[in-house]
């Protein structure tokens, strides 16, 4: 028999061996790992660092703008030709001329829908007349005692009204007619400031006109909607001003529309609009425009045990636990926050050492 015959039987010994240590290895490596167990040490450089006692809040900072909020067009709702509008910047009030069609004032009222038909003949009642009726009454003008129209909430084309048309026409340079049709006012929920203006004198006035604001000044926010998700509207915020002031304010509106930032790129990740009024509007009187960062308020949980989540190891059979020097301690969290979770765990303190992930 030749000698590579008489090895063959070793070989055959060997590699068995070789299969038995690799699955021994496998069945170590896999198993799950005690959390009292201590693990042994491992041969590579790890990253430690100390448990610490903090404060944790759930507060957030969102950059945002000062301005008049976003804008609203205007359209010209008159058979005319425009012959003025207001300059950028004017502020329009309830009975002012908002333009001026074939040279006759169109003046701004209140209100929470636009005319649609001619107010005109007696006894005509409905919610349009019901803004005459308000607006005429706000401006001073006796509009006399309004008959019930309950559960329409409007008013009636009365005597008293009708009288009250032609005295306020005869103040404006009107004809006393005693009617008012779609286009001889504008109705806009208030007061408003001009934005800009889409026309100059000698345009048609049936169309875009101008973009008007609101006259007072609020913070604009977009924020994620995961960052918008705990904001509720009237919650108080502080903002810091630019000179590092700091003011107090409120929430006014949290949008519901998603939509790409003012001078955001095209391919930029919509956000929802929050709007911040302050409570001291005296605070950026003299300031137009400018970033300023809205701190909202959340939860806060004060002295606690936490670690860094990259501190946290997830257990095959569930839950969480903490590498120390001794081994692996399961632990319950509690609030996550900037970066740190809220941990207990037995025998854990401050300034225990554990192992971050690096």
């Amino acid at each position: 028999m030749s000698a590579n015959t008489d090895a063959r039987p070793w070989r055959w010994l060997v590699a068995g061996a070789a299969v038995l240590v690799a699955v021994a290895v496998a069945v170590l490596v896999l198993r799950p790992r005690d959390p009292g167990t201590p693990t042994p040490a491992a041969t590579g450089a790890v990253t430690t660092t100390e448990l610490q006692r903090r404060d944790l809040s759930t507060s957030k900072s969102i950059s945002g703008t000062i301005g008049y909020g976003g804008t609203r067009a205007v359209d010209g709702h008159k058979q005319a030709t425009v012959t003025w509008l207001p300059a950028p910047g004017t502020t329009v009030k309830r009975g002012r001329q908002l333009y001026r069609a074939d040279d006759l004032p169109v003046p701004l009222f209140y209100g929470g829908m636009p005319l649609y038909r001619t107010i005109t003949g007696k006894g005509l009642a409905g919610r349009d007349v019901r803004i005459i009726a308000d607006n005429l009454k706000a401006l001073g003008y006796p509009i006399g005692v309004q008959p019930d129209t309950k559960p329409v909430q409007g008013a009636v084309l009365t005597p008293q009204l009708i009288a009250a048309i032609k005295r306020w026409q005869r103040d404006q340079g009107l004809p006393e007619t005693g009617a008012i049709a779609v286009g001889d006012v504008e109705v806009l929920a208030g007061a408003v400031r001009v934005e800009s203006v889409a026309v100059q004198p000698g345009a048609p006035a049936t169309g875009p006109l101008m973009s008007v604001t609101a006259t007072r000044k609020v913070i604009t926010v977009a924020a994620d909607v995961s960052e918008a998700a705990s904001i509720e509207r009237g919650a108080a915020v502080t903002v810091v001003l630019p000179d590092e002031r700091t003011v107090p304010g409120r929430v006014l509106s949290v949008g519901r529309v998603l939509a790409a930032a003012d001078g955001a790129v095209a391919d930029a990740t919509p956000k929802l609009t929050i709007t911040v009024t302050l409570k001291d509007p005296k605070a950026i009187a003299k300031i137009d425009a400018a970033e300023v960062r809205v701190d909202f308020a959340g939860k806060v949980r004060e002295n606690v045990l936490a670690a860094p989540v990259e501190a946290l190891v997830a257990l095959a059979e569930g839950g969480y636990a903490v590498q120390t020097t001794t081994g692996l301690v399961a632990v319950t969290t509690g609030m996550f926050a900037q970066g740190w979770v809220e941990i207990t765990g037995d025998g854990l303190t401050e300034g225990t050492s554990v192992v971050v992930a690096s």
